[in-house]
């Protein structure tokens, strides 16, 4: 798999997701198997650029590369400048965002809102692709709407305009992220272009990765919220692609150092205050699947230093070794409503 000169180790991506894959989180992702990764969207005003919440965004200090960047916006000329802007911070890649379906971001006309307007997005992808030397990718939905899908249309313009790889969202913009994602349309939009696609939507297990694969004859697959609180996933779904054997859980004492390891590269990459705060979404992400997960959750929530968080995370992890050396998950039923309800 292959993105302008860049050589990706393997075809299992993690999505930009917007509070999500932030530098720590991107790293440790690719750290545990992630053949690619995407930053959280940055806004193409120009006036947000100087802002803190947007210098990190786009910080990719020390990250394994390709350091890859996805902006957001809906005025041409406000992109390509975005695009030129994080190549000269170093962003190798430029990613497009035409998938957001949240309605803060589509009210202005960003996000998946372009799909609306194939002349506008014509004009956007041919003016970033214009402005940088680097390969520019495309990640969109497949319409804003049931009766109004696109995704075929988009895929062509993407391709005449010089998109060098699309990631397909298998959903509409209406949809959000309920109901099956669409694999028969990413399947027609591979048999449509010749550039690489990537399938997104309900990656959740390495079957589902193989059978998606095997159904779209897509080039890769995008793992989003899967990843959260379980970075792994995407070593056990490469793993499971090569051999067609799963890896078993991992250790408890791994997960509790790797853990440790995200959360000081967090709580430093955000500042004490602020990286608190943050981090407790992540570690109830990591415990919402284990034994006593859940008010381990509510009792974590209440903390208010680094120190605290990191001695309260060692002792859950200590309680898990009564269950055994590896993790062990609840059944598969509670998992799905916790997942639900995240």
């Amino acid at each position: 798999m292959q993105i302008g000169p860049y050589l990706l180790r393997n075809n299992v991506f993690v999505a930009p997701m917007a509070g999500v894959t932030d530098r720590p989180f991107r790293q440790l992702c690719k750290q545990l198997g992630a053949g690619y990764a995407v930053s959280e969207m940055a806004a193409s005003n120009p006036r947000l650029w100087a802002t803190e919440k947007s210098a990190r965004r786009t910080d990719h200090a020390g990250e394994m590369e390709p350091k890859a960047v996805q902006i957001a916006g809906a005025d041409p000329q406000d992109l390509a400048d975005c695009a030129r802007f994080n190549v000269e911070r170093g962003a190798q890649i430029i990613d497009i965002n035409m998938g957001c379906p949240v309605k803060k971001v589509c009210n202005s006309w960003c996000g998946s809102a372009l799909l609306q307007h194939e002349d506008l997005v014509e004009k956007i992808l041919h003016a970033v692709v214009a402005a940088v030397d680097v390969p520019v990718t495309l990640k969109f939905r497949t319409g804003w709407n049931r009766d109004n899908k696109n995704a075929l249309r988009i895929a062509r313009i993407a391709e005449q305009a010089g998109i060098q790889m699309l990631t397909l969202h298998g959903r509409t913009r209406a949809d959000g992220y309920t109901g099956d994602a669409e694999y028969d349309t990413i399947a027609a939009v591979k048999a449509a272009v010749s550039m690489p696609v990537v399938a997104n939507g309900d990656i959740t297990t390495p079957e589902k990765a193989r059978m998606v694969l095997a159904h779209t004859g897509a080039d890769a697959v995008m793992i989003g919220r899967a990843a959260q609180g379980r970075p792994w996933i995407c070593r056990e779904i490469d793993h499971f692609l090569r051999t067609g054997e799963h890896l078993p859980p991992p250790y408890v004492e791994e997960v509790r150092k790797l853990m440790h390891e995200h959360l000081q590269a967090h709580y430093a990459f955000y500042g004490d205050y602020l990286g608190v705060r943050t981090a407790r979404k992540h570690i109830g992400w990591y415990v919402r699947d284990l034994l006593g997960g859940e008010p381990f959750r509510q009792e974590m929530n209440l903390l208010e230093s680094a120190d605290a968080q990191l001695l309260a995370v060692d002792r859950f992890f200590e309680s898990q070794q009564q269950h055994g050396e590896r993790l062990q998950y609840r059944p598969a039923a509670l998992q799905a409503g916790a997942l639900a309800a995240s």
